[in-house]
C-alpha cells in the first residue's frame, strides 16, 4: 500500500472527462448487464432527460448494494459491465446471495461531488452502502479536512436515510508527490471515519494493482480487465462476511 504510486502524480483527475456538475447515471449491475439509469440534474432533484425518472426499485425481493464512487467504480475504459461492482454481482449470484448491485460510479468526481448527488441516490431501497471517494481529491491536492467533512456528511446522510444499512468505506491513497504530511493525513481519514461511523473499512482499492503496468490501462491509473478482477477480489473479501451473515436475517 504505497499509495496511488508515482505514476499518478500530476496525472490529473481520475476520469476527468466528466465534471462534478454533471452526475453520471447509476446503473444496476445484474449478471454483467447494464440496468436502470438514475441521475439527477445538478440544478435540483429533477433527473436529466436521458435517465429514468425514479431511482431503480427492487421488485424481486433482493436486497440492494449501492456503490457510490469515482471512475474506478464506474469502470472507465472497460465499461460498467466489466467494472468491479458487476463482478461483485456475479460473485453474489454464484454464492446464492440475494443482492442486487447498483453502480453509481461517476468519473471525475470528488468527495464534494458525491455529496451533492447523494440525496437522489438514497431515495432507492438500500441495505448495503459502499463508498469509494477521495481519489480525485488527492490527485487535485484538495484539502484533507474538506474531504473528511464531505465523507462524514455522506455517511451521516446514508445513516439518516437508511438506519439499518451496513456501511463500507473504501480506502484510497494520495499520490506521493504531494509530500509525506499530506499523504499521511489523507491515508488516515479512511480508518478514522470507518471506526467513527461503525463502517467496515475496505483495504486500498488498488492494492496489488497500482503501479503494475500489466494490470492497468494506458493511462496508468485505471485497471484493465485483469486488474479489475483483483480489485473485485479486494472488495469481495471485505463484503462477503457481512453479506453472508445477513443471509439469515
Amino acid at each position: 500500500m504505497i499509495g496511488l504510486v508515482t505514476a499518478l502524480g500530476g496525472a490529473g483527475a481520475l476520469g476527468c472527462e466528466r465534471s462534478d456538475r454533471d452526475p453520471a447515471p447509476a446503473a444496476e449491475a445484474g449478471n454483467g448487464e447494464s440496468g436502470v439509469s438514475v441521475a439527477r440534474s445538478a440544478r435540483g432533484d429533477r433527473p436529466r432527460a436521458d435517465t429514468a425518472a425514479p431511482p431503480p426499485v427492487a421488485g424481486d425481493g433482493r436486497r440492494t448494494i449501492l456503490f457510490v464512487g469515482t471512475s474506478l467504480t464506474a469502470g472507465l475504459g472497460i465499461g460498467r459491465e466489466r467494472a468491479f461492482p458487476a463482478l461483485i454481482q456475479r460473485r453474489l449470484d454464484s454464492a446464492g446471495l440475494s443482492y442486487r448491485v447498483v453502480n453509481a460510479g461517476e468519473s471525475g468526481e470528488t468527495s464534494a461531488g458525491a455529496l451533492r448527488r447523494l440525496d437522489w441516490l438514497l431515495r432507492q431501497p438500500l441495505d448495503v452502502f459502499v463508498l469509494e471517494t477521495g481519489a480525485n481529491d488527492g490527485l487535485r491536492g484538495l484539502g484533507v479536512d474538506s474531504m473528511r467533512a464531505n465523507i462524514q456528511a455522506i455517511l451521516d446522510r446514508a445513516k439518516r436515510a437508511h438506519p439499518s444499512a451496513k456501511l463500507f468505506v473504501v480506502a484510497m491513497e494520495a499520490p506521493p508527490n504531494l509530500g509525506e504530511a499530506y499523504t499521511s493525513s489523507f491515508r488516515g481519514v479512511y480508518p478514522e471515519l470507518a471506526a467513527r461511523n461503525g463502517a467496515t473499512l475496505v483495504p486500498f482499492l488498488l492494492d496489488g494493482v497500482a503501479g503494475r503496468a500489466e494490470l492497468n490501462q494506458d493511462d496508468g491509473m485505471h485497471p484493465n480487465i485483469e486488474g479489475e478482477r483483483i480489485v473485485a477480489e479486494t472488495v469481495w473479501r471485505a463484503l462477503r462476511p457481512t453479506l453472508e451473515a445477513r443471509r439469515l436475517d
